[in-house]
């Protein structure tokens, strides 16, 4: 439970369009791994397993975390929400599977402020960490 709660409104923008993720705004305070320029992009997490294995770790992995609270989930689509201990920032956490390609696209991004001190790109990156610990990403 967090000291405050700066959570913001839900962006209207979350999803799949287009079969990608929404992009990331000009702020550096979000990373995807369906951008090109180099500020924001972060690879996608790359699967060791098959699909349905990786998506039951990726579930099992984000129960475990502190302050994440899953709002959508589908059989290839998750959307979570982040909330920082001291403060209560929300931040969105988007996994999109993609069967066919073996991978699994992610963004994060803040809902509030201009900077995130690197907060959105070390959530995907410990993501990663986790997964790759229990042998389901390459």
């Amino acid at each position: 439970m967090s000291l405050f709660h700066f959570s913001g409104k839900r962006p209207l923008d979350l999803g799949i369009f287009g079969g990608c993720l929404t992009g990331c705004p000009a702020a550096p305070n979000c990373v995807c791994s369906d951008v090109t320029d180099k500020s924001h992009r972060i690879e996608p997490l790359v699967l060791a397993v098959s699909a349905d294995r990786a998506w039951l770790a990726v579930h099992g992995v984000l129960d475990t975390l502190p302050g994440v609270h899953i709002v959508t989930d589908s059989a290839d689509y998750l959307h979570a929400e982040c909330e920082s201990a001291v403060f209560g920032f929300v931040d969105d956490l988007e996994l999109h599977l993609r069967s066919l390609e073996g991978v699994i696209a992610v963004r994060s991004a803040s809902r509030l402020g201009y900077f995130d001190l690197g907060a959105n790109r070390h959530r995907v990156e410990r993501l990663r960490a986790m997964l790759a610990g229990l042998g389901v990403l390459r």
